[in-house]
Formats: structure tokens, sequence, C-alpha cells
């Protein structure tokens, strides 16, 4: 395992064009802090706060496997988990690269580091839903959550290789995304805890590959638990029910906060969401409302204008999966990533 210091600035490292070494970076960190965008000033702290004397970053965590805390990550393991994906995508010195995300996350402050390690020209653009707008430059790799890619399906032809976090592929986004075949697409999956991603599949497919020094296995719950050595001694235990396929790969099931408990009968809505890919036009999602009967009844949260659905169209779904009532909702609510926000969307 390389043991590399946050001071070291691989010698293809470019930002914006230019090559630059830590103290032309520190120099540049003040410049934004001073007179940059609001975006930029987080990229100036970022600068100060890695190339400091402190072995590490403190950062809020996201709330993915509890409230959202305070944490401090280790700038070591944020420098391995930069080679993991290097490796695992097969990323090389002077790849180019797009930080189209906010560095106040775990995301963009990553994609930086790997720039750092890895020897990438990295392009920094502001945080818009449309990275790509005006913009002709071919990339190697590129990171978005789905509403920025919602937003440049056109331009995606000028990245080689997107990997698409902070919140779950939407079924008719990916419906899009598939005839895509000019770029290598990849859902990745991880959070703050992990340092980002430890794990990424291909669009299409429904196995999560883990990237190295990565371990998993499940707790009593059947959810998913990492164990990765270089972040922390202690396993990171998650709300997220997966299928364990083999030591290297596994099956997202869904949310174990979103399983239906319909007159006994467990429901996991992710499972029934993947069986009305390409059925319904319309976002939508399903979930439990109460009910005297059964105790949570399913429901189906269509956006938009009220739609007729013909009596076979649930003939796709088990006998207990069928919805028992369809609600539709103008707009779906989402955080600032894109994700979808189940419970307030029905409290409009």
């Amino acid at each position: 395992m390389q043991n590399l210091t946050q001071h070291k600035v691989h010698n293809y490292f470019k930002l914006n064009g230019y090559h630059l070494n830590a103290k032309d970076l520190c120099q540049i960190a003040y410049g934004y802090i001073k007179e940059g965008d609001t975006y930029e000033q987080s990229i100036g702290e970022f600068f100060l706060d890695w190339f400091d004397k402190k072995d590490y970053i403190e950062m809020t965590t996201s709330g993915t496997t509890g409230l959202p805390k305070l944490v401090r990550l280790e700038k070591q393991a944020m420098i391995q988990s930069a080679l993991a994906t290097g490796d695992f995508f097969d990323l090389k010195p002077g790849d180019k690269a797009l930080l189209c995300l906010p560095t106040q996350f775990i995301a963009g402050k990553m994609m930086l580091v790997r720039s750092l390690i890895l020897g990438l020209e990295l392009d920094i653009v502001s945080p818009s839903l449309h990275p790509l707008a005006l913009n002709s430059t071919i990339y190697d790799f590129v990171a978005m959550v789905p509403l920025q890619v919602q937003n440049s399906i056109e331009e995606l032809s000028n990245v080689r290789k997107l990997i698409i976090g902070g919140a779950k592929l939407d079924s008719s986004l990916e419906e899009k995304l598939l005839p895509l075949k000019t770029t290598e697409i990849y859902e990745t999956y991880g959070m703050t805890e992990t340092i980002t991603h430890i794990a990424a599949k291909r669009l299409g497919d429904s196995v999560f590959s883990i990237l190295p020094n990565v371990k998993i296995s499940q707790d009593d719950r059947q959810c998913l638990v990492i164990h990765v050595s270089t972040i922390s001694d202690e396993p990171i235990v998650t709300n997220d029910l997966v299928e364990l396929l083999n030591e290297q790969q596994f099956i997202f099931l869904g949310r174990i906060d979103n399983v239906i408990n319909s007159g006994g009968v467990k429901l996991i809505p992710e499972q029934i969401e993947a069986k009305l890919i390409g059925k319904i036009n319309n976002r939508f999602f399903v979930t439990g409302l109460p009910d005297t009967t059964l105790g949570e009844k399913l429901v189906l949260v269509v956006e938009g204008e009220k739609q007729e659905f013909a009596p076979d169209f649930f003939d796709v779904l088990g006998k207990y999966e069928k919805p028992k009532e369809i609600v539709f909702v103008s707009k779906f609510k989402e955080n600032e990533n894109g994700k979808l926000l189940r419970k307030p969307t029905l409290q409009e």
C-alpha cells in the first residue's frame, strides 16, 4: 500500500490548464477565498486545509448511516481512497477530469484529492445543473449527481467515464442513459463515512463490485456492513438491505427505513419500483401510508398531472406489490444532490 503525504502533488497534476505545486495552490487558495465566488471560496478553504500540518479534515456526514455528525477524515485515508478509485476506473496521469460538484461535500473534495494524487488535469466549473454547457472539452473522468446528468445527456458524448453518486439513480433517467454507447457510466455506492464510494456498477447492471481494500458483510437485519481498514478500525453499519453474492459483490435491495409492512408482508419499495421501470413516463416511487386494516398500505406516488392506468397495467407486480392507491403530486421534493425526499413529498 502506497503511503503518500498530502503535501506531495503529482508531477502531472494541472489545475485549469496550469502545472501547480503545493505552494502555488496555497497562493491560489488565498485569492479564491478573498475574491472568488462561493464555490471557489470552498475550494480555497480545502486547499489550505489539505496542505496544513494536521493529518485530518473535519466534515459533517450526510446522515446516510444515522443523524448528521461531525467526523474527522484522515488525509492518509483520503489518499488511499483516491488510489483505489484510480485502480478501479483505470485512471492514468494526464487524464483530463472535471470538477463540477460543490466541495463542501465529500464527493467534491475527493475529486480534488484524486487529481492531486493521481496526476489528473483538472478543470473546475461552477457546480451548476448544466455543468457541460458551452464546454467542448473531452474529459476522461467526471463525477456528477443525477440532477446534473439529467441536464447533460446531450453533452455526455464528451465524457469517456462518468460516475454518478449522491443519490439513487432514478429509473427513468437510467432508461435515457442506457442507449449511450460512447460513455462508460457507473452508479457508485458510498457515503461521507467511507470517504465517498466503496463500490460501483456499470449502468444497466444490478451488481455492485467493491473497490480495493474494502471488505463487506451483513448484520442480522441483512443490512450491509462495510470494513475499510484504511479508513476506520470499526465497521461501518448501514441501513441498506443487500444480497451478498460473494466477498466482492452485492446487490442493493433498498433502504430498511423504506420497508413497508402491509398486513404482515414486508415489501421493499425499490424492488417494486424496478419492475415498473419503463412503464411509467413520469417520475414515481412507492411508499407506505397508515391503514386501519393493513397497518400500512402500499401507495404509488406519481409526479405530474393525474392519469389513468389500464386494469392490467400492474400485472408485472406480485399479488402484494400492487398499489392500493395512486397519488399524484405536482413536483417531487429533493435535496441539493437531487436525492428524492419521499416523506416530505407526500406532505405538500
